[in-house]
């Protein structure tokens, strides 16, 4: 009788997450194209960055003065955990970008986030994973394989680079994901943690730039780069997902990122002018259908 009687709670639980889980990659998809552009064309790294943890820093100070810099029990492992999604994500991710073109970021960065939350899980919490979910990875990996082409380290462009930061910086929201879960933080309180933190390292380096944007006249590139990243991805983004991974866990969470692949590819054509190639093509729909086994939705989420 609990059970019958719990499971429309868990389905309404189930369904929230599910929800926020996709308005986060629609948000990461949009942010990683502004990003793109904004890198290439008008703003160096450190100012969108200012940009991007100061108005979330600003929105959610009442937030951040009652958690305060150093919230009691989280401990140095689980901090470093949390801030290393900020800051040193952002930069790395960022510069990484100057490198890989718009096509390629998708299943490098969200398309492995999945990967590296079950490799984490595995190799520090002992986590198993049903075999769907295993297989599932599998078809991400080789959607990234598929999209990355046989020149991901050997194209002579130098973007092995930004294939390799792009990839660091995944790693690092992998174990952001685990550290967010035992952190026993809220989605607000991670946000405006995270932001604070971020926006003071930021500031020395970053308000100079953002300085010299303005007076070049880049009010414009500023505004949307303020509301792209300050808001959408600073925000409603870490809310987002702070959401799905309280309800969903954090490997079902994050087996959904992979789904912005498609998404930011379908705005980097009108927006960058770039158009995936075939193997792309191939790529995102075998990474699409491991999205949807990697979620757990045909079987348990975890065994054991």
């Amino acid at each position: 009788m609990s059970d019958l009687a719990g499971s429309p709670s868990r389905t309404r639980l189930d369904l929230t997450g599910w929800l926020a889980a996709f308005a986060t990659v629609t948000i990461w998809a949009v942010w990683a194209v502004a990003t793109r552009h904004a890198v290439t064309h008008d703003l160096p790294p450190a100012a969108i960055g200012l940009l991007r943890f100061g108005v979330p820093a600003l929105l959610l100070l009442p937030i951040s003065a009652r958690t305060g810099l150093f919230p009691k029990g989280l401990g140095i492992v689980k901090s470093l955990g949390l801030l290393g999604s900020g800051a040193p994500f952002f930069l790395i991710v960022a510069l990484g970008m100057q490198y890989a073109p718009a096509a390629e970021i998708g299943p490098l960065l969200p398309g492995t986030m999945p990967l590296f939350v079950a490799l984490v899980g595995w190799l520090v919490f002992g986590e198993r994973l049903a075999r769907l979910r295993v297989a599932g990875f599998g078809l991400i990996l080789l959607g990234i394989v598929c999209i990355t082409g046989h020149g991901l380290l050997l194209s002579g462009t130098g973007a092995w680079r930004g294939h390799l930061l792009l990839l660091a910086g995944a790693g690092l929201w992998g174990i952001y994901t685990h550290a967010y879960r035992r952190s026993g933080l809220s989605a607000l309180q991670a946000a405006s943690l995270i932001g604070l933190w971020s926006f003071l390292l930021l500031l020395p380096f970053g308000a100079p730039a953002l300085v010299q944007a303005l007076g070049d006249g880049q009010a414009g590139p500023v505004i949307v780069q303020a509301v792209v990243q300050g808001f959408a991805s600073g925000v409603a983004g870490i809310v987002l997902y702070g959401i799905a991974v309280d309800r969903l866990g954090a490997s079902r969470a994050a087996a959904v990122s992979p789904l912005s692949i498609v998404l930011a590819a379908l705005l980097a054509v009108p927006i960058l002018g770039e158009i995936p190639d075939m193997a792309a093509l191939v790529g995102i729909i075998v990474a699409t259908l491991g999205v949807v086994l990697a979620s757990g939705v045909f079987g348990s989420a975890r065994t054991g």
